[in-house]
């Protein structure tokens, strides 16, 4: 038996000797519990869990030598089509490690390692993405935001992040998978048919939550059976949205809490006939959009002090708070590729719904972009990015936030006047399209500075992609307002 001191990846130096150890308490848990299967996966550039699942007895293998998967999985639009050429090595835009469709390896953390609590014989544990000799493929989701954490920890410096993640649950009425309906890689099959769980604009009131408590508790214990710190159960706005937030925690932390929350959510309600959905607007009646306000604030990595909290000469901002804020405004339009990643998701940006549609902040204000939370002694101050949505990739949204605040505050930036009008004035709007954007996104120089040309040049051809695919489509819209007409 080889011990994971010994294997391929601790000689590669993937595994420190405290994830080795880690990872054999694992392996002597999972016998312990009498698992079956292990779930070994990584989030992909949307944030989707995918991997292999291997049964119980092989997962030391996972650690001492990595798992195998296809390289083309890092490579994919939303309609899961390759959208890189890897047969050509000519023409070929995928990095050279990728040509010919090989394998990259999957680096289990063993820290990640969750029994399903709804699925008691299995359980997850995320990996880190790398090529087969052991150099980080450049954007692997936890990778990437890897980087934007060491450059805040090279001033000093952590984060803290709360998380507030709205999304839906409908009954099914229809699952939509006749032949005819699975859909192929380029073109997704149809979507299910579905009807709400309860009447929606009753904001925060005790009946609904009464009516959707089965559903709710059984989300919550399995959030809670998997470790995440949930903090609080919500009814939303709309028609079945409800909201989850939870306690704050390390970037890494709540980008792994995440996407197994996402997961969680919808294999939960999948097995009671449910759907659930966090896409940002979807096109249903009445139904509202999904929003992932993003709670931020920075600590002195020495003693710990929250740097935004304000001192009493210090106006609302602290020095670092109004750097901070600026950089979040600076770079708001280049960002959102990175917090707002579909074609739908700039839909959601409309005037008067609490979801905001301009560049600016405000105090305690939740129509502005950046919601500031601060007052001096308040050693929970921070700031709240209002403008990401619910399908972001998290590792690539936080990654954006902490890039953009710490520009800000190297540049020694200065944020205009908060606004108590948001909806109005003079200030710039956010995208209005994936296409703004994709071209904000490739005109800005801070994220190539800390992510590297390799990470900006793979997400915009992602992102091109699926941008030409939708326009492509002929639409409801178009097909209403032309067939008769001419």
């Amino acid at each position: 038996m080889t011990e994971v001191k010994d294997g391929a990846l601790a000689r590669m130096g993937l595994l420190s000797a405290a994830s080795c150890a880690a990872a054999e308490e694992v392996i002597a848990r999972a016998a312990e519990d009498g698992l079956e299967t292990v779930r070994i996966l990584f989030a992909d550039q949307h944030g989707i869990l995918r991997g292999k699942t291997l049964v119980a007895g092989a997962l030391r293998s996972a650690f001492t030598s990595g798992v195998a998967i296809a390289s083309t999985l890092l490579l994919k639009d939303s309609s899961n089509r390759t959208v890189f050429q890897v047969w050509d090595g000519e023409r070929g835009t995928a990095p050279g490690p990728m040509q010919g469709a090989n394998d990259v390896l999957l680096v289990p953390d063993p820290v990640t390692f969750r029994r399903l609590p709804w699925s008691p014989h299995s359980a997850w544990i995320l990996c880190d993405v790398v090529f087969r000799d052991g150099r980080p493929v450049p954007f692997s989701s936890r990778g990437v935001l890897r980087q934007a954490m060491d450059a805040l920890a090279a001033r000093q410096m952590t984060s803290v992040i709360g998380l507030e993640v709205e999304f839906h649950v409908f009954r099914k009425l229809r699952d939509g998978l006749e032949h005819s309906e699975t859909g192929t890689a380029g073109a997704p099959g149809a979507p299910v048919e579905t009807a709400p769980l309860n009447r929606g604009f009753e904001f925060l009131s005790e009946a609904p939550y009464a009516e959707a408590e089965p559903i709710l508790d059984d989300l919550r214990r399995n959030a809670q059976g998997l470790g995440l710190p949930v903090r609080s159960v919500e009814i939303e706005i709309g028609p079945s949205q409800f909201e989850f937030t939870f306690d704050p925690a390390s970037p890494m932390e709540q980008a792994d809490n995440l996407v197994m929350f996402r997961a969680m959510v919808k294999a939960v309600c999948a097995r009671r006939g449910l759907h659930a959905s966090f896409m940002a607007k979807p096109r249903l009646p009445n139904i509202a959009a999904n929003g992932w306000h993003i709670h931020q604030s920075l600590l002195d990595a020495g003693d710990g002090r929250n740097l935004f909290t304000p001192g009493a000469d210090d106006g609302p901002l602290s020095p670092q708070a109004a750097g901070w804020v600026a950089g979040l405004l600076k770079h708001a339009a280049a960002s959102s590729l990175m917090t707002v990643p579909t074609v739908n998701g700039y839909k959601r940006y409309q005037p008067y719904q609490m979801a905001p549609n301009r560049i600016q902040w405000g105090m305690d204000n939740r129509g502005a972009m950046v919601r500031a939370l601060t007052a001096p002694g308040d050693p929970a101050s921070r700031v709240e990015n209002r403008a990401p949505d619910s399908a972001a990739n998290p590792y690539f949204a936080l990654a954006s936030q902490l890039i953009s605040g710490l520009d800000g505050i190297a540049s020694g930036l200065v944020p205009p006047p908060a606004t108590t009008s948001p909806y109005d004035g003079p200030a710039e709007k956010l995208p209005d399209s994936m296409a703004e954007a994709i071209t904000a996104f490739d005109a800005a120089s801070v994220f190539r500075e800390t992510l590297g040309e390799d990470f900006v040049s793979y997400l915009l051809q992602i992102k091109r992609a699926e941008w030409e695919r939708y326009l492509a489509t002929v639409s409801e819209w178009e097909q209403t307002e032309y067939f008769n007409l001419f």
